[in-house]
């Protein structure tokens, strides 16, 4: 019976999406981009060069650079969790050193050439610090690529409101693939496009490039509920503009 149910659900969720992306379709452009898998697939590569020593902040055990691009490139990588167990669940060989410890409060553990901090901001209590903690882990001149997801979204407002519990089972329900990832505590402190850069400049780092990006999935299991959240953040950017992004990439460098 419950194996029943899991496959009437599952081809619900499958009719759903399908019809969010119909509606999708009849958007502007600028509403079809996905923020993670433009970070994962091209501002992630496009910055990459060979021999560089990477920081992977808050990766665990899903590092954001795979084991393929890290022999091709030859990179030396180091993971940064807050969880010893994450980082020891990565895959074998991907990470040539580890650091278990906050990122609010590390401080100077490497030089990287490169930090990598992908959907990790917005579950640290004190954004500001987490980002002098990168920059003091920084080279000269070094680079970081930062993808936040915005505070001011629906699915972000909606996941402060709802209890841990509460979301944790929605997750498992609807976004199982995924629910080990988007299951941590989120508090957004600051985690707004012109709050976020204000930080940045104050950490000593400078923005170089900024995306934004008004698309997610959170609401891809009802359509009406998916065309009023896409319809809402539409008006939404005519009257706030970046501010109303659903994510957000920063591209920074440190001062030399």
């Amino acid at each position: 019976m419950i194996s029943y149910l899991k496959l009437i659900l599952e081809k619900y969720l499958r009719t759903q999406d399908r019809l969010c992306q119909i509606f999708d379709r009849f958007l502007p452009v600028s509403f079809k981009s996905w923020g993670y898998r433009d970070f994962i697939l091209e501002i992630l590569p496009g910055n990459l060069q060979p021999g560089m020593k990477v920081l992977d902040a808050g990766g665990g055990k899903r590092p954001v650079i795979t084991l393929l691009q890290k022999q091709n490139l030859q990179l030396e990588i180091i993971g940064l969790d807050i969880s010893a167990t994450e980082l020891e669940a990565a895959p074998a060989g991907l990470y040539d050193s580890t650091f278990t410890a906050d990122l609010v409060t590390a401080r100077k553990l490497v030089e990287a050439d490169l930090v990598v901090c992908l959907a990790v901001l917005e579950h640290v209590p004190d954004t500001g610090s987490a980002l002098k903690a990168i920059a003091s882990m920084l080279k000269p001149g070094g680079q970081a690529l930062i993808f936040v997801p915005c505070r001011n979204s629906l699915f972000a407002r909606l996941n402060l409101l709802l209890p841990e519990r509460l979301k944790r089972c929605l997750l498992r329900l609807f976004f199982r693939r995924s629910s080990e990832q988007q299951g941590f505590k989120s508090y957004y402190d600051r985690c707004t496009p012109s709050a976020m850069k204000a930080l940045v400049l104050e950490s000593g780092l400078q923005v170089e490039e900024e995306l934004y990006y008004f698309q997610s999935a959170y609401f891809s299991v009802f359509l009406p509920l998916h065309a009023f959240y896409r319809l809402f953040t539409l008006l939404l950017r005519r009257c706030f503009g970046n501010e109303a992004a659903e994510t957000f990439t920063l591209v920074l460098r440190k001062n030399s």
